[in-house]
């Protein structure tokens, strides 16, 4: 463990030099890659760094120890040598923590897209539930969340809302989230007071690096026309709306959310690039059905992974069994306990197949 924090800690120091380099600066698209790979294992480099200092401290005072002090002062140091071991402990422990295969996955931008499913009016009402209820544990933890296209309902609901994720940790606690969500609920515009059932499909797609996808622009026709939803003037009365259509596979995407043009098509984009990862990767995990099936559940957006029961304040979900009466809590963006027992049911699976 130690030679591999070791070799760590010189790629930090490479990095740092090369991110002072004039050259590697003026590159945008390099400085990235290096700052998101810095912050990805500054966590280890700064605990083993604390760890090995800590150890320092430890080896002076046990040296000091063995001289002859009075009995107040070797007290003293008694007690600070207990905490700095204590420290040391935690440390280590933190570090293992930080250095397992499931905190070492490698941290990926998403793209989500929300979609009302049965239940008409209800369903884009729950559809903009769970786009807040992300919204909100995006925030709570420290995730960049950018809107990217939104098809907004009659009642303020969302028909279709696609928005990005990004940050430390994002990818691996909301990739489980494919899938249909159902809402068992007594709908506003219920007059009787009878429970309904609507759901909403959940599509998580990784944002594919450059390497991983490339689009030929032969490929695309691109359409530019008003814009037909809210946004004020500016979106209303301009050619703002982009629609690109990947002639090949027919995949259509449309973003009309930005007042500019060019900002459009650049979400656009991302979103047609993470759709085609997205398929190829379907497309190879058929290959693989009974691998797959070996994990928790099979991604399928067909299948119904979670039902949030509001009669019950209950949340159940349905691949790995758990339930928890927090709805509320849930839909106010406490998604925790729910990716906890996900990732718990996730390295379970791991441990049984290694």
């Amino acid at each position: 463990m130690t030679e591999k924090l070791e070799k760590l800690e010189k790629r930090y120091a490479e990095i740092e030099s090369l991110l002072a380099d004039p050259k590697i600066s003026s590159d945008q698209n390099q400085c990235q890659k290096l700052g998101k790979e810095l912050s990805e294992i500054s966590p280890l480099v700064a605990a083993y760094r604390a760890r090995r200092e800590i150890e320092k401290q430890i080896g002076d005072l046990k040296k000091l120890l063995k001289q002859k002090h009075d009995a107040e002062f070797a007290e003293l140091a008694e007690a600070e040598l207990k905490e700095l071991e204590k420290r040391r402990e935690e440390l280590t422990l933190r570090l293992k923590e930080l250095s397992s295969a499931e905190s070492q996955e490698k941290d990926k931008d998403l793209i989500i897209e929300i979609r009302a499913g049965t239940g008409g009016e209800e369903a884009s009402l729950f559809a903009a539930d769970l786009y807040r209820m992300y919204s909100k544990y995006a925030v709570s933890r420290g995730w960049r969340m950018d809107p990217m296209s939104s098809s907004p309902s009659e009642t303020g609901g969302f028909k279709e809302v696609i928005f990005s994720v990004s940050g430390k940790g994002a990818s691996r606690r909301l990739k489980w989230e494919s899938g249909v969500h159902r809402v068992q609920r007594v709908p506003t515009t219920e007059a009787s007071g009878r429970i309904h059932t609507s759901a909403a499909t959940v599509a998580v797609l990784f944002e594919p690096e450059e390497i991983e996808i490339t689009v030929d622009p032969k490929d695309l026709k691109i359409d530019v026309f008003r814009s037909s939803g809210p946004g004020g003037q500016g979106v209303n009365t301009t050619d703002s709306a982009v629609r690109i259509t990947h002639i090949p596979t027919g995949m259509v995407v449309v973003c009309q959310d930005e007042r500019s043009q060019l900002k459009n098509k650049a979400k656009a984009l991302r979103v047609l690039r993470a759709r085609l990862l997205d398929q190829m990767k379907q497309e190879a995990a058929a290959k693989t059905t009974a691998e797959r099936r070996s994990m928790i559940g099979t991604g399928d957006r067909s299948e119904k992974i979670r039902t949030y029961n509001y009669p019950d304040r209950r949340v159940t979900d349905h691949r790995i069994g758990f339930t928890t009466h927090r709805l509320m809590n849930v839909m106010d963006g406490e998604l925790d306990e729910i990716t906890e027992a996900l990732l718990k049911s996730e390295a379970e699976v791991r441990a049984k197949n290694d």
